[in-house]
Formats: C-alpha cells, sequence, structure tokens
C-alpha cells in the first residue's frame, strides 16, 4: 500500500460537530479538501453558512454541506444523520467535537484565588450546559454514528475532541470542563472496546492550548495565552492548521489498526508541573 493510498480519504462520507469555528472547521477543511464529503453540524447559523462558503471556495475536492442543529437535542441530531447517510451513501469518519468553554477556573493566569470559579459559588445551570455539551452531547454522536456504521457494515472512525484536561487538574480551567473531557475520554476507551468487532474504530484527539475562539477567543490575546506559552516544551500555543494532519491519520486507512487511543497534541505542556497554588 502506497503513502499516498493509506492517506486517501477521497470519497468518504464524513459529518464534523460544532464546525463553523476552530478544531471543527480545521477538521472539515481537511477532509474537504482531500476529496471526502463532508456535513458541517453547529447551532450558529451565520458563522456556519460563512464557513461553508469559505471552504466551498478554495474549491475542494469533495464537497461541504451545512447542518444547522443544536447538538444537544437529540431528536434533531437523529434527523440530521438521517439526512446526511442519504445525501452522502452513508457516514465513514464522524468527528464528535462539540464543544463549550467552562469559563474561568479558581485561579487566575497569574495564581491568585479567583471567586468566581470555586466550587461553592459554581452556577449549577452553566455546570448542566458544560456537561451536556462537551460529555453528552458527545455520547449520543457516537451513539448515531455507532448506529448507521453498524448497520451499513463497512466499519468507520470515529474520532472525539478530547483535551488534555482529561489527565490533569488545572485551577485557571473552569472545574466543569475537567470531569467533561475526562468523561469523554473514557468514554472512547468504553467504545472502542465495544465496537471493534464490528471494524469501527473509536479514538480521541486531546488537543492542549490551540488559538480558537472558545473560552471567548482568549488565547488570541498574547496576555492571556502567556500562562500556557510558559508551560509549553515549545514555547507556543498551536494554530489550528496543526491539528490537520492528526485529525486525517485518524479518519483514514493509516491509522487503521488504531483504537481506543488518547492522541495528545499539546506542544508537551502536560509534560510541565502545574504551578504552585497560593
Amino acid at each position: 500500500m502506497s503513502l499516498e493510498s493509506m492517506f486517501d480519504v477521497a470519497g468518504k462520507s464524513v459529518l464534523v460537530t460544532g464546525a463553523a469555528y476552530g478544531l471543527g472547521r480545521a477538521y472539515a477543511e481537511i477532509m474537504a479538501a482531500q476529496g471526502a464529503h463532508v456535513s458541517v453540524l453547529d447551532l450558529n447559523a451565520d458563522q456556519l453558512a460563512r464557513t461553508v462558503a469559505e471552504i466551498a471556495a478554495t474549491d475542494p475536492r469533495g464537497t461541504i454541506h451545512a447542518e444547522v442543529v443544536d447538538v444537544t437535542d437529540r431528536a434533531a441530531m437523529d434527523a440530521v444523520f438521517d439526512t446526511v447517510s442519504v445525501r452522502q451513501g452513508g457516514i465513514d469518519v464522524v468527528f464528535a467535537n462539540a464543544g463549550v468553554d467552562a469559563g474561568p477556573g479558581f485561579l487566575t493566569p497569574e495564581g491568585h484565588r479567583n471567586p468566581d470559579g470555586e466550587i461553592d459559588n459554581l452556577d449549577d445551570a452553566h455546570w448542566d450546559k458544560v456537561i451536556g455539551i462537551n460529555l453528552t452531547s458527545i455520547y449520543y454522536t457516537m451513539k448515531l454514528a455507532a448506529r448507521h456504521m453498524k448497520r451499513q457494515g463497512r466499519g468507520g472512525s470515529i474520532i472525539a475532541t478530547s483535551s488534555i484536561a482529561a489527565f490533569y487538574v488545572d485551577g485557571i480551567v473552569g472545574t466543569p470542563y475537567m470531569p467533561a473531557k475526562a468523561g469523554v475520554s473514557h468514554l472512547v476507551k468504553q467504545v472502542a472496546m465495544e465496537l471493534g468487532r464490528y471494524g469501527i474504530r473509536v479514538n480521541a484527539i486531546c488537543p492542549g492550548p490551540f488559538i480558537t475562539n472558545i473560552a471567548g477567543g482568549r488565547m488570541a490575546n498574547v496576555e492571556d495565552r502567556q500562562a500556557f506559552v510558559r508551560w509549553s516544551c515549545l514555547g507556543r500555543v498551536a494554530e489550528t492548521e496543526e491539528i490537520k494532519p492528526l485529525a486525517l491519520y485518524l479518519a483514514s486507512n493509516a491509522s487503521g489498526y488504531v483504537t481506543g487511543s488518547q492522541m495528545v497534541i499539546d506542544g508537551g505542556l502536560i509534560l510541565r508541573p502545574a504551578p504552585e497554588l497560593d
């Protein structure tokens, strides 16, 4: 098998949640550029339309379609998966990517206590929202992916966006985010164990700090990202372009013997000790 054929995703049917911005958009871009038929899902209709138009304007080898949907609306997600399957001749690759920021942690980036982020002051509705989008919607996206892929009988690849937050604790990140991402990573391993017999691979991408719109786009602010720059072995945070090779690897036959894995892409940030608490 040639290197080119190993990474070939041309003609594959791909679905990406949380795709209007950031990493989800990057997944969609690389898949469409390499010849896949891609449907991008997001609740932000205006931004999703711009994303689709901009990807289409690059003259990709594949196709790109938008589906406006709330990933926490299970009936709506059922309908979208059915629509995508009919339009694209099934579903081969699913990026379960939707996620939201969990707000400030109990520490500021400078290491000072932040009362608004302390557990006794957390807003319960915010906790429910973060868990609902960052964990429960991932479960339901994986459930629908498994249902379609098993019925098709041709295997597939499910790729969930987790985080390095699944492996360590961090005071400057909002508390709900940490167990949500740990749950995603554990869910990936559990579902991979179940679906392997059907030729369906399930893996997690675990990013460190990337410059995206999450957290109000704080990573685009030089001052806000300095804490992460200091902790990175490479001395910087990443651009979304840098996630694309890993996404292509996991979507293609190049990773045909990889399942249940947690693919960390963080510039070595988790190798550095966390700052001491004040």
